[in-house]
């Protein structure tokens, strides 16, 4: 009797995972937050965030109202007793009418990997405490695109505050300023709590540029606050850079700057490839914004000069992950290149999903190319954890209401051991070393 009861209830949760995505009933749209006035003593540090910064280093970004506040970070490994300090640099802009905070970027270091650290900004004001990643796998990023600032951005980060995760990676689209430099501010307040815990790894979408002909040059406000190891990763942008964290490589790359073969970004994405040792880092994985493989309708296309340009570099580096935004929908791939399955390219997933206040993008083209393996309009975010250097488990959580569901998830097996970096080896010589 038992035995039958058992066999009802998986034939039951078979049948509901199998029909989970035709049954279920989007939410509605949720407005755009609002955010009270709460006045702060202008040494205060506000809007917190911290970035992996090299081997073993981290950059503490804040900003207050006081230019005179000094730009160094107090740190140890317990509560209120700091036995280190590092002092940092500072910058602001001006936007139009908009003057920004004294914004300040410290690295701190070397930190012990996987060890929880106690800091202070400017020298007064609160406790903040951070996490470093581990050094060797397992490891867990958390990944959602497309951010903003609605009702809808607030589910998404309170689901991925309860994940377990050592690394946010944010392929672009964060704060939906557009041009209202104040929402900058709204933004980093919004997400304090968590970046400020945990490493944030960001690159650059379309609602980052903010450029002003004659005016104002694209990207001027983003650069100034979210400062990226671009310099430790020997690129010379904030636009596009790498870093590497326990076994795994990720280069971040810019859809929004040049990316012929003749740019700065291309030659040095050779370069930091060059430099790839898939037995230190087994896992190679990219980002940017604007997503090549798309069946949604929206920004159709809009990827095809930058995959026409880079994609046979990613496919002879055996790039494992592709992740993208843009496109306010979720979608996963099989391992694909120029168009078709294919065992030895990547998987690209596209994730720009995580609140915006554009809403959705629910049109899609049909047939689902050959190369899709799954595909819905919902807010959500992903998880990867890399468990081993074979072994990695994908899961995308869509906001049901305001419960995280696991609605796609996969295995996914690195190239590493696949016999694809060999069979490519002279492929990725001849790219690397062409003029």
């Amino acid at each position: 009797m038992e035995l039958m009861k058992l066999i009802i209830v998986t034939v039951s949760l078979f049948i509901s995972v199998t029909v989970i995505t035709a049954d279920y009933v989007r939410p509605l749209p949720r407005k755009t937050l609002h955010f009270q006035l709460n006045p702060k003593p202008s040494f205060y540090p506000q809007q917190v965030h911290i970035s992996l910064a090299g081997d073993e280093s981290m950059r503490v970004t804040w900003v207050t109202d006081d230019d005179s506040s000094p730009s160094i970070v107090e740190y140890g490994t317990l509560p209120g007793r700091y036995s280190s300090v590092a002092q940092g640099e500072s910058t602001s802009y001006n936007y139009l009418f908009y003057s920004s905070g004294k914004i300040h970027h410290t690295v701190i270091g070397p930190l012990e990997h996987d060890t929880v650290y106690f800091y202070r900004c400017g020298g007064q004001g609160p406790e903040f405490q951070l996490k470093t990643p581990p050094a060797q796998f397992p490891v867990t990023f958390a990944v959602v695109g497309d951010l903003g600032q609605t009702g809808w951005t607030k589910s998404t980060l309170d689901h991925i505050d309860q994940c377990k995760y050592d690394v946010h990676l944010l392929p672009g689209d964060l704060s939906y300023a557009d041009y209202m430099q104040h929402r900058w501010d709204t933004f980093g307040e919004l997400v304090q709590p968590l970046a400020s815990a945990k490493p944030w790894m960001v690159t650059e979408g379309n609602h980052e540029q903010e450029n002003i002909p004659l005016l104002k040059d694209g990207f001027e406000s983003y650069n100034a606050r979210w400062k990226m190891p671009f310099e430790e990763s020997g690129s010379s942008s904030n636009l596009y850079y790498s870093f590497e964290v326990a076994g795994v490589h990720v280069i971040m790359l810019g859809s929004y700057t040049d990316y012929d073969e003749q740019s700065d970004q291309f030659s040095w994405l050779k370069a930091d490839l060059s430099k790839v040792d898939r037995t230190k880092t087994p896992w190679l994985l990219v980002l940017f914004h604007v997503p090549w493989y798309n069946s949604n309708k929206a920004h159709k296309g809009e990827g095809d000069g930058m995959m026409a340009a880079m994609e046979s570099l990613l496919y002879a580096a055996s790039v494992d992950m592709v992740l993208s935004g843009h496109v306010h929908a979720y979608e996963r791939s099989k391992r694909v290149n120029n168009g078709r399955p294919d065992p030895c390219g990547a998987v690209h997933i596209t994730i720009g999903d995580g609140g915006n206040r554009e809403g959705l993008a629910h049109g899609y083209i049909n047939p689902q190319p050959e190369w899709s393996v799954f595909r819905e309009a919902s807010f959500g975010h992903g998880e990867l954890k890399i468990v081993n250097s074979t072994h990695a488990f994908w899961s995308w959580h869509r906001n049901d209401d305001d419960e995280p569901v696991r609605s796609d998830q996969v295995w996914i097996t690195s190239l590493v051991n696949s016999g694809c970096i060999s069979e490519k080896k002279n492929e990725l010589r001849d790219i690397l070393m062409a003029p």
